[in-house]
């Protein structure tokens, strides 16, 4: 594609680092995600309403 084309285009371009498949598969935050799962148990997943 030429810059012309790019700049048009209604869809971004992303170039994901490769860098970041060192994260894959580990928790950075456990603390938060401990919190996160403990509101969840209690309140549940959001339902969606339907008219």
């Amino acid at each position: 594609m030429k810059i012309k084309q790019l700049n048009k285009a209604k869809i971004p371009i992303v170039k994901i680092d490769k860098k970041l498949e060192r994260f894959r598969g580990k928790v950075l935050f456990p603390e938060k995600l401990e919190k996160a799962n403990e509101i969840l148990s209690r309140v549940g997943l959001p339902t969606i309403a339907l008219k």
